[in-house]
């Protein structure tokens, strides 16, 4: 039978002692910055707190916030918070705009957040006779090297596979009996469609489930990868600002992810106000790093829109649940003045016209006009030459985006396998306008 958890102690904590634990934790952790970090300590200064003014987790409120820009404008070195000599590893981001982040760990760094992937691993049905297939990108990027780590420490049979070469994963599963995949969601969709047109079923590999993060998905999502892989599908949740993945995990009961507590204090604020709202309310999710001993960020503005939950979890964690993220602060789209989160556009798509995982919005601007446009991608079984038909679903489409979003789309419904697949984060969002 497989094992429930990783680290029983602290993944069932009684409440008052997780907040006993954090606190002694945040107040060690605030005055290591203060001593080690100047970049932070003079935003502690300009705010007026010291570390005496920290006496638990009940004072976390008074610390300044760090963003991405500060991470940018201290790049590489400014929030470095042990002798080089002392780190063992760099991680970095896979950056859009302006300068990556990169993150420093020590080797105690490097064991806590591998500890943090193994509760994921074993909560997702693993032990050490499993064998975890890595498809997640190695080298910078944390997803390979985060799951890897995890996947050891367990003492799973690890195959290092990383992105790409989708039929030459599939062989491996074949062959080696993979057990668990560990991938982002929309390469996860890849390979259960390249499977299928292989001429094979969920029935020809071994896989009992997965391990997907790094890029927003929704249930519906879910619900067509374990489908097409015949398996059960779980969400991780991380950055590299604060490890990788592992920072929250999901469990059996798939209802949100369980934050590794110990490690990092979570925070929902008003992104607009800085105002902590409290449990229940959706905002965005601050993290406190109360472990990490290089790299310790101290009120991190994740921008990722969610909310927390300390509702019982049939699992028997007692760790609180962050919900899937519903959109980023700062990836938000405004388009005509109306807030758009791709993944609402995704649940339509998805839930109510059984399309394919495979779409794109390409949103520009003509003049002063935003336009906005959605690439569907239809399957084998939808797909229809007849113009009267494809018009239909066009415009039957259309009606349920502005039902949703209030405002409307130009739905473009194109032939199977037309939209470019990747093997990594899937590209859903074009935005040509010239908005600085």
């Amino acid at each position: 039978m497989a094992a429930k958890y990783w680290n029983e102690k602290i993944e069932c904590m009684e409440l008052s002692e997780m907040q006993k634990l954090q606190s002694e934790r945040l107040v060690k952790q605030v005055t290591h910055v203060w001593d080690n970090v100047p970049y932070y300590r003079k935003k502690m200064e300009e705010k007026g707190v010291t570390p005496d003014d920290i006496k638990g987790i009940e004072d976390l409120y008074k610390l300044p916030f760090l963003s991405k820009a500060d991470l940018r404008d201290a790049y590489p070195y400014g929030l470095l918070a042990t002798p080089l000599t002392d780190c063992v590893r760099i991680q970095s981001t896979s950056g859009t705009t302006g300068k990556r982040v990169v993150s420093f760990y020590t080797q105690n760094d490097v064991d806590m957040w591998e500890d943090c992937v193994a509760r994921s691993i074993v909560a997702a049905g693993g032990t050490k006779d499993d064998v975890v297939q890595v498809a997640y990108g190695y080298g910078l990027f944390t997803g390979g090297a985060g799951l890897h780590g995890g996947s050891h420490k367990v003492g799973c049979l690890t195959l290092p596979m990383s992105s790409g070469n989708t039929e030459r994963q599939i062989q491996f599963m074949q062959d080696l009996g993979s057990t668990i995949l560990c991938c982002t969601p929309s390469y996860a969709a890849y390979i259960g469609e390249t499977l299928h047109e292989m001429g094979l079923t969920p029935d020809d590999i071994k896989l009992k489930s997965g391990i997907f993060g790094a890029e927003p998905w929704t249930e519906e999502m879910r619900q067509q990868i374990e489908a097409s892989l015949g398996i059960k599908a779980y969400d991780i949740y991380g950055l590299t600002e604060t490890s990788g993945p592992g920072v929250a995990f999901e469990c059996e009961e798939q209802s949100g992810m369980h934050i590794n507590e110990d490690n990092f204090i979570a925070e929902i604020i008003d992104p607009d106000t800085l105002e902590v709202l409290p449990e229940g309310s959706k905002g965005e999710l601050v993290f406190t790093s109360i472990t990490k001993e290089a790299f310790p960020l101290l009120r991190y503005r994740t921008r990722d829109i969610c909310v927390l939950s300390r509702k019982k979890c049939s699992c028997g964690r007692t760790l609180i649940k962050m919900a899937k993220p519903m959109g980023r602060s700062d990836d938000m789209l405004i388009i005509k003045g109306v807030n758009v989160f791709p993944s609402q556009i995704e649940t339509v798509l998805l839930k109510n016209f059984k399309a394919t995982p495979n779409y794109q919005i390409i949103v520009d601007r003509v003049g002063t006009t935003d336009t906005f446009e959605i690439k569907v991608e239809l399957s084998d079984d939808m797909f229809s030459d007849t113009v009267k038909d494809i018009s239909t679903l066009e415009k039957k489409l259309s009606a349920e985006i502005v039902q949703i979003l209030g405002i409307k789309a130009k739905i473009t419904l194109v032939e199977p396998k037309s939209i470019p697949r990747s093997e990594g984060k899937a590209v859903r969002v074009i935005d040509r306008r010239k908005l600085v």
